[in-house]
């Protein structure tokens, strides 16, 4: 079982994160970054919308869980990166359970850009086919129909409750809580941080490649080649080692972005209000100003 766990939040720079401690000698990562067991555990999984990824990748079984981290040798600190946890009751107390003296790290980011960002990650892949604003108005059926969290682009970024229930349920030591402006702003000493809180040498420098960036694709095709199952993929996949293919895909998704798509600035207002009680709170939560949140 692993003795540390990214707890999210969703756009907030956690494949980026997964990818430097994986690069560390003493950090095992499982190979699937978000197995999603402690949120999912024993469920026949039928999310519904244009993807149904979660449905087959999600980890539900504890034998299944467990096999993830067969490969672990004398690793000092071992985890995995799952963003649903943050959100979910049944994570909190299914990991208080099975791994109760656990470390937990958690990035927060600027509610209402994570929300834009996990619009823009849809319609890079093509999975999104509304506005924006489109997009808010129809969450609530979305949540209704059972569509796969990445769509809850407003409920996700509500983290002040879900802080709250973690700092009830583990000592406060146990955690980490970091925002996704200093991962950007100075993403070494973050990362150097964490590796300390993991008990792991810190001196260790991962190469900084940053991950799973969200935009508008300039060439639709070559993105929808490059996220879905298609023949191409298939008869490339014996050929070309796994860090090949990923390193490769990485590298053309983001020279295929075009420029970066601004939020709307009555669109930002609308949610800044709807997101402001729970900033401040927030706020008081961490011991950290969180205004330029509020702008």
């Amino acid at each position: 079982m692993p003795n540390f766990l990214i707890i999210g939040a969703a756009k907030a720079g956690t494949s980026s994160l997964y990818s430097y401690l994986k690069q560390h000698p003493q950090i095992y990562m499982s190979p699937i970054k978000e197995p999603r067991f402690f949120a999912l555990e024993g469920e026949t999984l039928d999310f519904q919308g244009l993807a149904q990824g979660i449905n087959r990748r999600s980890v539900t079984q504890i034998e299944d869980y467990c096999r993830l981290f067969q490969g672990v040798t004398n690793e000092i600190a071992i985890g995995e990166a799952s963003t649903l946890y943050l959100h979910s009751q049944k994570a909190i107390a299914r990991i208080k359970h099975y791994i109760p003296k656990v470390k937990l790290i958690a990035i927060l980011r600027d509610p209402a850009e994570r929300a834009f960002s996990s619009y823009l990650h849809l319609v890079r892949d093509g999975y999104e086919t509304l506005s924006f604003a489109e997009g808010l108005d129809a969450e609530e059926r979305r949540i209704k129909e059972k569509w796969q969290p990445l769509w809850y682009y407003k409920q996700r970024g509500f983290y002040a409750d879900w802080i709250k229930q973690y700092f009830a349920a583990f000592e406060r030591e146990q955690i980490k809580i970091y925002l996704y402006d200093d991962l950007v702003a100075d993403t070494n000493a973050v990362v150097k941080d964490i590796y300390q809180f993991l008990g792991v040498d810190d001196d260790f420098t991962p190469e900084l490649t940053r991950e799973n960036v969200s935009g508008i694709p300039k060439n639709k095709l070559l993105q929808t080649i490059l996220t879905k199952e298609n023949l191409i993929k298939s008869a490339l996949k014996p050929l070309l080692p796994k860090k090949l293919r990923h390193s490769l895909n990485r590298s053309i998704t983001q020279k295929n972005l075009g420029k970066k798509t601004i939020l709307d600035p009555d669109i930002r207002e609308k949610l800044i209000d709807m997101y402001k009680p729970d900033i401040i709170q927030l706020q008081t939560i961490l011991g950290r100003d969180l205004a330029k949140w509020m702008k």
